[in-house]
């Protein structure tokens, strides 16, 4: 394949109406939610537009769904999925939520990191359980320690506990190796604490890292994982998720059998960008390499008081931003005075303070706009102050 799939300009990208491209005004170059501006991949379109021409839009079901993970899953990490350990769902945070309410209890505590993907605290609370916070280590890796003290917390008075694991991270574009994990895993097996793994964005791993699958590691029998094609092809819109037991999940999972389901739109465009979208995903990962290159020779060019990691993984970049000295919430700031659109870092919890996070995937002039626009508005405050 070899043309850009992160080429579209502004003027294309602004006649989508997906919540990215209309949540602000036209002036706004929209950098938060995580959508990508890219042209999808051919096989998914000629599947959808052949779907609809047979008017093949009724309810969907799981064995071609599972029959594309399955192979997925194999093909890039090596990982034996047992189909019957599987489960069709919404989405990712729906699948979630539905485990959630069969391996806790209303009352119940569920530990999340600091910081964290927002909805992480947003859904467990909708079901009436507590959140409990435990805080990265101050280079953006999994604090044993501190996940320890939460779980002990969260299962002192015998009640049942889950502990949502965002893997890779978002937003901070961590990939917890081997030995995390398996850590991770014996301290929940010591504290009887149910693991369950928002792998999401396992495929938008950047070499020489690897996405290590959660339950590939021993002691993850009583753990779950869920994954989804949505985030890497670009298929937000098009809802549907797969879960996955450990061995010892099946009882689980069974009980979600006729919980709400996927659309069919949805599976027919995942399945088919799990089993022809090689080609490209690997484009896009050159593409997205190049993009999260390119900001951070940027910034410490031209903006060297943001502070920001190279991401191992995903196409969102955590940008410190305290050294600006522009409040709890910098995203305000570049909305009023750059007029660019980030995700407000407080929204990931009270480690996110002083931060943004920047979504990476759009073309390199419209990224290299966004951090000139991050360096003017700075730079005009500078002179004012």
């Amino acid at each position: 394949m070899s043309e850009r799939i992160l080429d579209l300009d502004l003027a294309a990208l602004r006649e989508r109406t997906s919540a990215k491209w209309t949540a602000y005004p036209p002036d706004v170059i929209p950098a938060w939610v995580a959508e990508m501006d890219v042209r999808l991949a051919p096989e998914v379109r000629s599947a959808l537009g052949a779907a609809l021409d047979l008017g093949d839009t009724g309810y969907p079901t799981a064995p071609t769904y599972t029959s594309a993970f399955v192979d997925f899953a194999h093909r890039h990490w090596g990982w034996a999925v047992a189909p019957e350990l599987t489960r069709l769902a919404p989405d990712v945070m729906m699948g979630i939520l539905l485990l959630l309410l069969k391996v806790t209890d209303e009352g119940d505590s569920v530990v999340i990191n600091d910081p964290v993907y927002p909805p992480f605290d947003h859904f467990p609370r909708l079901a009436g359980r507590q959140v409990l916070r435990a805080e990265l280590t101050v280079d953006d890796r999994l604090d044993l320690q501190t996940l320890e003290s939460a779980f002990a917390a969260a299962t002192r008075t015998g009640r049942r506990a889950a502990y949502l694991l965002c893997s890779p991270h978002n937003p901070t574009g961590t990939v917890h190796d081997v030995e995390e994990l398996s850590a991770l895993a014996r301290l929940a097996h010591r504290y009887g604490v149910t693991v369950i793994s928002d792998e999401i964005h396992a495929p938008i791993v950047y070499a020489p890292s690897t996405f290590v699958p959660h339950l590939t590691v021993p002691m993850t029998e009583g753990a779950f994982a869920v994954h989804s094609a949505a985030k890497t092809f670009s298929l937000a819109g098009l809802k549907a998720g797969m879960l996955v037991g450990g061995s010892d999940g099946a009882a689980v999972l069974q009980q979600l059998a006729h919980g709400p389901n996927a659309s069919l739109s949805g599976v027919i465009a995942q399945s088919t960008a799990w089993v022809h979208g090689d080609a490209w995903l690997a484009r896009l990962l050159a593409e997205l390499d190049e993009n999260r290159r390119l900001v951070v020779e940027q910034l410490a060019r031209d903006l060297p008081e943001i502070t920001v990691r190279m991401p191992a993984a995903t196409y969102l970049m955590w940008l410190d931003c305290r050294a600006l000295e522009l409040a709890e919430d910098p995203a305000a700031f570049f909305l009023d005075r750059a007029r660019v659109a980030l995700n407000s870092g407080p929204t990931f919890g009270p480690r996110g303070s002083g931060h943004v996070r920047l979504n990476i995937a759009t073309s390199p002039a419209i990224l290299g706009e966004i951090v000139d626009r991050l360096t003017a508005s700075v730079r005009e405050r500078s002179r004012h102050r």
